[in-house]
């Protein structure tokens, strides 16, 4: 069994860290050692004050680094002599713009004179987040998925396209709306995100409730079909919410760039759950595949589409299982147990 190293967020609510924390225990799981080198708390809430730190670290974790801000190149810092000292096989680098870049890219070919197999993981969207000199410093650059190339063409030769990994398939039992439909939305999206979600449910003549879940301000929306809790929520207890819902309301607006490749953790982790999500139309999911004539998820246009399309999901039983099955097929394609395995058969390709 091979000894992996991550330097990557951890426990903390975003998308490196859910992808970091899937693939670890995953690792964990299949018998491989793994040590986890974390920024520190400070910086890592500082630089990205929605994705905070939350629960206890593990006796695994060592949280070695400080973040920058994502336009400077250099900046930020790293313990290099606590990760160099580590014994491992492998090391896979959860790049993102925050990451003390520059000065990673140095550990890296540091690690590889002494045979060190090292890995970048890259959840930036466009190339000018990337300030290493050289993505040549990693033996191989792992993206989610082909749109990546548009601005990793120069280095082809060392990628590998291994999707984001969808948490395990964890249905639940609950009959649907065999209560009270119910809506959920849970996260730290602004406010704007949520406005298609409350008036398409406002035009809705049944009983229901909308279980929203945020980590600071409530909604400012004053329904009586509103249910909301200020909560940061650890991953069983989204399941635990997942499975007293019907529908799960994902909220996701554009990327401040429209040349951004993006994916969206949130929905692969709460596939699993099988609980029907619905997204609106943004990059987040353009890569999303048709399976037996529906998406893994239901993306909707406009407000009159969505309105629509609720309502389908409501009504229509048939609709509502080909949904589910579509995500259970994905998240069966693409389940963290096989995306470890493809993990490990890249590091023991190098």
């Amino acid at each position: 069994m091979a000894k992996i190293g991550f330097l990557t967020r951890w426990n903390a609510t975003c998308g490196v860290s859910v992808h970091a924390e899937l693939l670890a225990s995953e690792l964990m799981r299949k018998g491989h050692e793994v040590k986890v080198f974390a920024p520190s708390v400070f910086t890592a809430d500082r630089y990205c004050p929605t994705h905070h730190v939350i629960g206890k670290d593990e006796d695994f974790v060592c949280r070695c680094y400080d973040e920058k801000h994502h336009e400077d190149v250099e900046g930020g810092g790293v313990d290099a002599q606590r990760i160099l000292e580590e014994d491992m096989d492998f090391l896979i680098v959860e790049s993102y713009s925050t990451l003390p870049q520059r000065e990673v890219e140095r550990i890296s070919r540091k690690l590889r004179e002494r045979g060190v197999k090292v890995v970048a993981v890259i959840h930036e969207g466009r190339s000018d987040e990337l300030k290493y000199k050289d993505l040549r410093a990693f033996d191989r650059i792992v993206c989610f998925d082909s749109r990546y190339l548009r601005f990793l063409s120069d280095y082809e030769d060392i990628v590998e396209i291994i999707p984001y990994p969808c948490h395990p398939v964890r249905a639940s039992n609950r009959k649907f709306a065999e209560d009270k439909l119910r809506f959920f939305s849970y996260g730290v999206q602004p406010v704007w995100q949520y406005s298609d979600y409350v008036s398409a449910l406002r035009a809705l003549n049944c009983e229901f409730e909308y279980v929203v879940v945020r980590s600071d301000s409530l909604l400012p929306f004053r329904d009586k079909f509103l249910v909301q809790k200020r909560m940061r929520l650890s991953r069983e207890e989204v399941y635990a919410f997942l499975h007293n819902s019907d529908i799960h309301l994902l909220p996701k607006g554009e990327p401040s760039r429209k040349d951004a490749v993006v994916v969206s953790s949130t929905l692969f982790l709460c596939l699993g759950s099988l609980v029907p999500t619905v997204v609106p139309n943004t990059k987040h999911f353009e890569s999303l595949p048709t399976i037996d004539g529906v998406k893994p998820a239901v993306i909707y246009e406009n407000l009159e589409d969505l309105r629509m399309k609720i309502e389908r999901l409501i009504e229509d039983e048939s609709f509502r299982e080909s949904v589910k099955r579509a995500a259970l097929r994905y998240v069966e394609e693409n389940s963290v147990e096989k995306v470890a395995d493809k993990f490990i058969k890249l590091l023991e390709s190098i």
